[in-house]
């Protein structure tokens, strides 16, 4: 987006700079004014139904108060100063205060984004290539005090070197400011709603809506996801896609250096008819949940819940996590789809005929028998082998056919034995583990079974160790995998968790040697706990993901 676009708020209403940009760092410290998502609807009224999507952004104080219980004394402070330099920024050469002058009239914001305008033969010749099909941003503001409003206007108004000009449009007046060259439409719809964009022609789409014609909030996709939402405590905001497909579309179409979308793509992309996400904050941090309507007969993954066993083996000190079921079923339907993608299926041949030279089938052999849950976890360890980087990885796999998989595991051994790599033998915690050791450095990989029916491997001997002595406390027992973890919707498909305090452990020390972080990084990822991410799915037509950003609670 060109420059003249990116801050055609500032002329008009620094408010809705405030509320899209730095509102969280405002409200974070400040409050702010009512403005819950109930308005969403409301907004969307006023929303043409060409509308590509839309976000909204509440401005109920509740919401963003609850922020305040959350931040180590390092990130309160960087918030601060940024939010203190963005004002200055901001309402420099004016006198205006957002305390003053906006927060006692700001209702909630909706963002909507429109199909490009169509470009004419004669503006070819005069608009650079790059802004010939933007997007159009449109803002809807309300207004919940109208004296309020009225005055910060005057006072606007009365700025230097801000020019006003006034045009009718089917009985509205829409406000053109012009403030160092660049343009901004608005206009005052039912004194209720004060609406924005840089494109004279999308306020007027918003009157034509406002008259009677078609809007986003009864368009077919966008009228059931405005209504239902998301659940979330305290929302910050909620983001409505009603045509997944068709947004994509039409924004590649509307890149001047993007290509056409091929078919096969977008026929992935019709798997999902729309969606809606929310953001908000309770107890434990920052949460987010997305819900996807899903076409059942275009969707070929089949959804299958984990029982969550399998995170139970890893230790505690565990400081990230992958975990699900069916690799081989997944793999299964991507191969099905990937018919469609003559790049992709000429790698997977290529890997296929690389493993032939060393007799083993892909499908068969190396995937087909991880049918079960399983985990691909990170270990910290600063022993042998593993000594220069501080950590390892463990493979966890939960299969109903051992015996393919241990003649997969018998040719691997075999294979790297002509690789001046020995292959020793040990007992672990009473379980037969078979280590690939490097002279004078240990081992580099360990595989065993844990029960019956599950495998590790292991890189990095110590890692092997600790999967198969199993002596310490648990990774779901973990106080950290718990905190981050535990509210997440159950059963589910399983876990993509972090443990922020042992990553930056780790990051910091590859840092120290080539270039530390900055410190402003350092105090944002030093107040943030911990991220749990996973996905649901009640039926074919609906996939739900759920992401928690677990903050540590304030100190002084």
């Amino acid at each position: 987006m060109p420059e003249s676009k990116s801050k055609f708020l500032i002329p008009t209403i620094g408010a809705a700079v405030v509320l899209t940009g730095s509102l969280a760092a405002y409200m974070y410290f400040k409050g702010g004014p009512s403005g819950d998502s109930s308005g969403a609807i409301g907004s969307a009224k006023v929303v043409p139904s060409t509308a590509l999507m839309a976000t909204y952004i509440t401005t109920d104080p509740q919401a963003w108060t609850k922020l305040q219980q959350f931040g180590t004394p390092e990130a309160q402070n960087l918030v601060a100063k940024s939010l203190a330099t963005f004002n200055q920024n901001i309402f420099k050469e004016s006198n205006i205060s957002y305390e003053q002058d906006l927060k006692p009239w700001v209702g909630g914001v909706m963002v909507a984004l429109l199909p490009p305008n169509p470009v004419k033969p004669a503006q070819l010749k005069t608009q650079p290539a790059k802004s010939q099909s933007e997007p159009n941003v449109l803002l809807v503001v309300g207004i919940k005090d109208k004296i309020s409003a009225l005055n910060f206007g005057n006072k606007l108004k009365a700025q230097k070197g801000i020019k006003f000009q006034e045009s009718d449009y089917k009985g509205e007046k829409i406000t053109e400011t012009i403030d160092k060259g660049k343009a901004t439409y608005s206009v005052v719809l039912n004194n209720s709603q004060l609406v924005l964009a840089p494109e004279k022609q999308a306020v007027e789409q918003a009157i034509d809506t406002f008259k009677g014609q078609s809007s986003f909030a009864n368009k077919e996709g966008a009228s059931s996801i405005l209504a239902r939402g998301v659940d979330v405590k305290n929302t910050l905001a909620q983001v409505y896609v009603p045509d997944y497909a068709g947004m994509v579309q039409q924004l590649a179409a509307a890149n001047p250096q993007g290509t056409q979308l091929p078919p096969q793509t977008l026929n992935q992309l019709k798997q999902v008819k729309s969606m809606v996400a929310g953001v908000g904050v309770d107890d434990a941090g920052v949460r987010v949940k997305a819900i996807a309507n899903i076409d059942p007969q275009l969707n070929k993954f089949q959804y299958q819940t984990t029982p969550a066993k399998i995170v139970g083996q890893f230790p505690a000190d565990t400081f990230a996590l992958v975990s699900g079921q069916g690799i081989s079923r997944s793999w299964s339907a991507l191969i099905e789809q990937s018919k469609d993608y003559p790049e992709f299926k000429q790698a997977v041949g290529q890997v296929r005929q690389q493993l032939k030279l060393v007799n083993l089938d892909l499908d068969k052999e190396v995937i087909g028998w991880m049918d079960g849950e399983f985990g691909f976890g990170a270990i910290p360890s600063n022993q042998g082998v593993l000594a220069s980087v501080g950590f390892g990885g463990a493979l966890l796999f939960d299969t109903s056919d051992r015996k393919t998989a241990e003649g997969t595991l018998s040719k691997l051994d075999n294979l790297v034995k002509t690789q001046s790599i020995s292959v020793a033998q040990r007992n672990i915690g009473g379980k037969n583990v078979t280590e690939w050791q490097i002279p004078q450095q240990g081992a580099l990989l360990a595989h065993g079974w844990l029960d019956q029916d599950t495998l590790f491997v292991a890189l990095g001997g110590p890692v092997g160790e600790a999967i198969a002595a199993s002596k310490a406390q648990s990774l779901d027992n973990s106080d950290s995998f718990k905190a981050v973890t535990a509210s997440l919707q159950k059963p589910n498909g399983g876990y993509l968790y972090l443990d922020m305090d042992r990553t930056m452990s780790l990051v910091n020390r590859f840092a120290a040697a080539s270039q530390p972080l900055p410190p402003e990084a350092s105090a944002i990822l030093g107040s943030i706990r911990g991220l749990g991410i996973t996905a649901t799915s009640p039926d074919k037509s609906i996939s739900q993901v759920e992401m928690l950003l677990a903050l540590k609670p304030k100190t002084k």
